[in-house]
C-alpha cells in the first residue's frame, strides 16, 4: 500500500506549496485516477510516489518503506514504476530491446532472465517484431508503448502514467490505456493514472480532483456528474456522452446508473427502447 500522510512540497523558490497537507492511501491492484487543470499539482503527487521527489513535510511510504530514506528508494522504485508524458525522456539504449534490458540490466539480474523479462515485455505491448529497431525511429505512440514495456519488465506493484497518453492520437491513446488495464488484471498491478483527459479518468475505480495543491474531491467516477461546482472550480469539462446522458436523464428517461462513455449510453438507449 502507499500511504501519504500529510504531505506538503514547496519547489525552490517557491512561496506557495505544489501540495498542502495531503493525505492518501492507495491499495495494491487498485485503479485510481488524479484529474484537475494544469498546475494542480497532479504531477508533483505522481513524483513523490515513487521518490522522484520528497516531501518537505509529511512522509511517503510505499509498502512501509518511508522516500525519505535514501536506502529505500531502490526498493521504492523497483515497486512503483513511471511512465512520463515524454516518452524520449525515458528511452536509452540503441535498441528497443536494449532499452527494456537497460533498467533490468543494472538490477543485476541473470542474462537469461534478463532475456526472458525483455521478449515478454515486447510481446506484450505489441513491440516484440521491432526488438532490433532503434527508438528513435518509433512513431510516438510506438515510443510510448517502448516506455510502458521497460516499465512493466521491472515487475512494479505500482504503476503510474503521468499524462503519458497527452501526446498520443486517440488511437493511441486507447491502445496504450488498454494494454495497462490487462496488464492489471493479469497481473494485479495496481495503477494510478494522472491526468487531465476526462474520459480517461472515468475509466478508474476512484477519482481525484485537484485543484491549488489540495484534493478538492474524491469519490466513484459515476458520482462526478453530479459535482457541477467541483468541475467547474477545477475548470473540467465531463465527455459529451456523459453531458448526453445528463440531458436525456432531465428530459425524463430513466437511465439507471450514469452512463460514462458510449457503450453503456447505448446500452442504456437500447433497453429504454425495447419497452416501448
Amino acid at each position: 500500500m502507499i500511504v501519504l500522510q500529510g504531505v506538503t512540497f514547496y519547489y525552490p523558490g517557491a512561496t506557495t506549496p505544489a501540495l498542502e497537507k495531503i493525505n492518501l492511501g492507495i491499495q495494491p491492484g487498485e485503479f485510481l485516477a488524479v484529474t484537475g487543470p494544469n498546475g494542480s499539482g497532479k504531477s508533483t503527487l505522481a513524483r513523490l510516489l515513487n521518490g522522484l521527489l520528497r516531501p518537505g513535510e509529511g512522509r511517503v511510504r510505499v509498502d512501509g518503506l518511508d522516500t525519505g530514506e535514501p536506502a529505500s528508494l531502490v526498493a521504492i522504485r523497483r515497486r512503483v514504476g513511471m511512465v512520463f508524458q515524454d516518452p524520449d525522456n525515458q528511452l536509452v539504449a540503441a535498441t528497443a530491446a536494449d532499452d527494456v534490458a537497460f533498467g533490468l540490466e543494472n538490477l543485476g539480474l541473470p542474462p537469461a532472465e534478463i532475456r526472458a523479462r525483455v521478449d515478454w515485455a515486447l510481446k506484450t505491448v505489441g513491440l516484440d517484431d521491432l526488438a532490433d529497431r532503434p527508438p528513435h525511429q518509433l512513431s510516438g505512440g510506438q515510443k510510448q508503448r517502448l516506455a510502458l514495456a521497460g516499465v512493466l519488465a521491472m515487475e512494479p506493484r505500482y504503476l503510474v502514467l503521468d499524462e503519458a497518453t497527452a501526446m498520443l492520437d486517440p488511437v493511441a491513446r486507447e491502445e496504450i490505456l488498454q494494454q495497462v488495464l490487462k496488464q492489471r488484471r493479469e497481473q494485479g498491478i495496481a495503477v494510478i493514472l494522472i491526468s487531465h483527459l476526462m474520459e480517461e479518468a472515468l475509466l478508474a475505480d476512484r477519482m481525484l480532483v485537484m485543484q491549488a495543491g489540495k484534493i478538492t474531491w474524491t469519490g466513484q467516477p459515476r458520482e462526478i456528474v453530479h459535482q457541477d461546482r467541483v468541475l467547474a472550480a477545477a475548470g473540467l469539462r465531463l465527455p459529451a456522452v456523459v453531458a448526453l446522458g445528463q440531458s436525456l436523464r432531465r428530459r425524463g428517461f430513466q437511465l439507471g446508473e450514469n452512463p460514462l462513455n458510449g457503450e453503456e449510453l447505448a446500452r442504456v438507449l437500447w433497453k429504454l427502447a425495447s419497452r416501448r
